[in-house]
C-alpha cells in the first residue's frame, strides 16, 4: 500500500473485505440458504474494518503479498464479526441494532445467529490453514495459533466473560484494564501480529509492534467508552450507554471524562512512539492511532 490517506485506505480495505466475503459466502440453493444469508448480513457492509486495515498496514512494512495479507485480514474480520453476532444475542448483550441494521438474531432468529457465528469462527481458521494464505506451513501454523489465543479464554472470549461478571461485581481500574486488553485489545494485537508473522519478522523484532498494538487497543476502548457516553446512536449504528445502565465499571466511570480523554491521547502518543524504528512506511499505522481519538463511531 503506497502513501495513502486513512480515509482512502479504510474505503479500499472495506471494499476488498466485502468482496472477499461476497465470494466466500455465495448462497447455496439448499436448506442452508438462510445460514449463508445471515453470514452475509453480518459481514458485508458497515463496520470500521479497523482490524483488517491493521493487518494490511503492518504487512506492508515487510512487502507481504497483498493477497496473503487480504486472506489473513478476512480471517481476523470473520472472528470479529462472529463475536459481534454472539455478543448481540439475548443471552449476552441483547442488542437489536448493529452497524446500522438489525442484529442477526433479530433478522434471522437466534438459532441461525448462533450457527452463523459458529461458521464464521470456523471459516477464519479454514482461511488461515489454506496454503493459499502462505506457502510456508510454519507461517500458517503461527497465524492459526496466534488467532486462536487471541479469540479464546485468554483473549476475546475470556474478556467477554469478565464483562458479564462486571454486572455483578465492582471492578477496579487494573481489572477493567485487563478485561479490555482481552476483550478488545487481543484481536487488535492479533491483527498487527498477523502482518509481522506474514512478513517473517522474528519474535524478538516485534517488541515495538507489540507495544503499539497494546496501547492502541486500550486507547480504542477508552475512545469507545467516551463515544458510548457522548455519541449519537444514529451515527454509531448501535445502542449506546448500555454499560451505564447495567452498572458496569468502565474507564469513564473510574477516571471521569477529562482524565479518560487525557489518558486516551497519552496512549495514542505512546503507540506512535513505539514505531520509532520505522520510517515513512509506518505512517498508515500512525494515522490509525490518531484516528482512534478523532472518530465519531
Amino acid at each position: 500500500m503506497t502513501a495513502i490517506t486513512l480515509e482512502a485506505a479504510l474505503a479500499e480495505v472495506s471494499a476488498e473485505i466485502d468482496d472477499r466475503f461476497d465470494q466466500l459466502l455465495r448462497v447455496p440453493d439448499d436448506s442452508r440458504a438462510d445460514l449463508y444469508r445471515a453470514m452475509r448480513h453480518a459481514t458485508i457492509g458497515g463496520g470500521k474494518r479497523l482490524r483488517p486495515l491493521l493487518v494490511f498496514a503492518t504487512a506492508d512494512l515487510f512487502a507481504v503479498d497483498r493477497d496473503c495479507a487480504a486472506r489473513a485480514a478476512t480471517a481476523i474480520e470473520a472472528i470479529h464479526v462472529y463475536s459481534l453476532i454472539h455478543d448481540d444475542l439475548p443471552a449476552m448483550d441483547d442488542d437489536d441494532m448493529r452497524r446500522g441494521k438489525p442484529t442477526v438474531h433479530k433478522a434471522f432468529g437466534e438459532a441461525v445467529a448462533v450457527l452463523a457465528g459458529d461458521c464464521l469462527h470456523a471459516l477464519a481458521f479454514e482461511i488461515l490453514a489454506d496454503p493459499a494464505t502462505h506457502a510456508d506451513p510454519f507461517v500458517r501454523a503461527e497465524l492459526v495459533m496466534d488467532l486462536a489465543r487471541a479469540a479464546g479464554p485468554a483473549g476475546m472470549a475470556g474478556g467477554q466473560m469478565m464483562d458479564l461478571a462486571a454486572e455483578q461485581t465492582r471492578f477496579d481500574l487494573a481489572t477493567v484494564t485487563r478485561l479490555q486488553q482481552m476483550k478488545t485489545g487481543a484481536l487488535i494485537s492479533a491483527s498487527v501480529e498477523a502482518g509481522a508473522i506474514l512478513g517473517r519478522l522474528p519474535v524478538e523484532g516485534r517488541t515495538g509492534l507489540h507495544g503499539y498494538a497494546r496501547d492502541l487497543g486500550l486507547a480504542f476502548q477508552i475512545a469507545d467508552d467516551l463515544l458510548d457516553a457522548e455519541g449519537d446512536e444514529a451515527v454509531a449504528g448501535k445502542k449506546l450507554r448500555k454499560d451505564e445502565v447495567a452498572g458496569k465499571e468502565t474507564f469513564l466511570s473510574l477516571l471521569g471524562v477529562d482524565r479518560a480523554r487525557e489518558q486516551c491521547r497519552m496512549l495514542v502518543d505512546q503507540a506512535i512512539a513505539h514505531l520509532h524504528a520505522f520510517g515513512d512506511e509506518a505512517d498508515l499505522l500512525r494515522q490509525v492511532a490518531r484516528y482512534v481519538v478523532e472518530r465519531d463511531r
